[in-house]
């Protein structure tokens, strides 16, 4: 796509409206939206919009940014056809200052830092992520609940399962704006669901993940339901993961594969896991950046408390597929679906590229169930946990240069500030758990 083949798509399909979209540091999705006689503006990348306004941004006196649309992202909402008021499309954008220079506290700007420091190594990332999701009814005056709408588990059918529906139009929606959905089911808790689509190089992924949960909301909410992404909503069920499988290119070739290798790996592939697992505490505050995050990594709901690897079983933190050839990969569990898909996959990529440039070595693969050892043996097996909150994990980014390098400074310094202010207030807050439990004994 270039400006003038953009323009005449935008003219030939009629389109009334043009939402630019990005995301603020947390990845929330925010936009701007544009009629159609501002079209080329929109695409030459001259719209400003007050940047101060964004969650860690800028400041006041230096509020004005500009949006620079990512022709290839360009696509028509499905849902908005019919609604009387002319098609709407979309675009997603970079963000940078009024001179057109790179902003640094841009999401998606640092991920493609982390893209062009792999390209210089020869590699291309690719990601192939499943992002679970709860549905939930909406309460008299269309308010969130965490009321189910079924009792259904593990792959059930209907009657059990009550989201077949509602996964079916998201898949249908899914599917007009080019994701290529190969399958959706119901997940283990009751109101739990999974819809996976094909893997791709590391920066349509995020986009593709920030489009995933704005048509799963949205779609949702059609059906009178409210889609959460939040990673343990219901105490005592299963959590909403977000297993990333990724696996680096040269060319065409699998970089991961080698028939003759251990494991059927290569040395890249062990290199890559050995950064992974050498950097998981700090990763975690980005891959799991809510309070509510910790909640879900807790031993006995199937997330990964362990830092390990494993070529079968899991329970450790990654874990290697069957697949090898093109499907050689390896599969992050720990990451959970609140994250912003940006920052996640910037770290993810970052941390595995330092540890081929450094040449760094696994420890052996564990293949016996982490979960039910000893903390004996997990110190025989060297295995080290995972933080166990919010304020841990932000301990050990802060203490990890590589990691804190990948961010960069203006991203970092916002991200530590704010999730340290979300943990301060949480544990200030008088939960219902300590009235229940104290406030008849004391």
């Amino acid at each position: 796509m270039n400006k003038q083949t953009t323009l005449r798509k935008l003219k030939d399909e009629k389109v009334r409206f043009l939402r630019l979209q990005f995301t603020d540091v947390m990845g929330i999705i925010k936009n701007v939206e544009v009629p159609d006689h501002q079209f080329k503006k929109a695409v030459d990348g001259n719209i400003l919009f007050d940047g101060s306004s964004i969650e860690g941004f800028v400041r006041i006196e230096e509020s004005d940014m500009k949006l620079a649309p990512d022709l290839e992202t360009l696509d028509i909402l499905p849902w908005e056809e019919a609604n009387g008021h002319g098609k709407v499309a979309r675009m997603i954008c970079d963000i940078r200052y009024p001179d057109g220079s790179e902003f640094p506290g841009c999401p998606r700007t640092a991920l493609k830092r982390q893209i062009a420091r792999a390209k210089t190594m020869g590699y291309r990332l690719m990601v192939g992520p499943e992002a679970e999701f709860f549905l939930f009814q909406r309460g008299d005056k269309g308010q969130a609940t965490t009321i189910t709408h079924d009792s259904g588990g593990y792959f059930d059918l209907a009657p059990i399962d009550r989201g077949e529906e509602a996964r079916r139009a998201m898949v249908n929606i899914l599917e007009k704006m080019g994701f290529e959905i190969e399958a959706s089911h119901h997940e283990v808790a009751p109101g739990q669901h999974e819809i996976d689509f094909k893997y791709a190089d590391a920066l349509k992924t995020a986009d593709n993940l920030i489009t995933f949960r704005m048509v799963v909301r949205k779609t949702a909410f059609d059906y009178n339901l409210h889609a959460t992404f939040m990673p343990k909503p219901v105490f005592g069920e299963n959590g909403s993961g977000m297993h990333c499988n990724l696996s680096l290119f040269e060319g065409k070739k699998n970089a991961f594969d080698a028939p003759r290798g251990d494991l059927g790996l290569s040395a890249t592939a062990h290199h890559f896991i050995a950064g992974i697992l050498e950097h998981a505490k700090a990763i975690t505050a980005v891959t799991n950046p809510l309070v509510n995050s910790f909640k879900r990594l807790v031993p006995g709901y199937e997330a990964p408390t362990h830092i390990a690897w494993s070529e079968k079983n899991r329970s450790p933190l990654c874990r290697i597929p069957a697949s090898r050839g093109l499907g050689a990969r390896m599969e992050f569990r720990s990451p959970d679906p609140s994250c912003n898909p940006y920052l996640a996959i910037a770290v993810m990529l970052g941390a595995g590229l330092h540890g081929i440039d450094k040449k760094l070595t696994p420890p052996k693969a564990v293949n016996s169930n982490v979960y039910s050892m000893s903390e004996k043996e997990r110190r025989r097996h060297k295995i080290r946990s995972l933080p166990g909150d919010l304020k841990g994990a932000l301990l050990c980014l802060k203490d990890d240069p590589v990691i804190c390098s990948v961010l960069g400074e203006h991203l970092l310094d916002y991200f530590v500030k704010a999730k340290t202010a979300e943990w301060e207030q949480y544990i200030a807050n008088v939960s219902q758990w300590e009235l229940d439990r104290y406030l008849d004994k004391f």
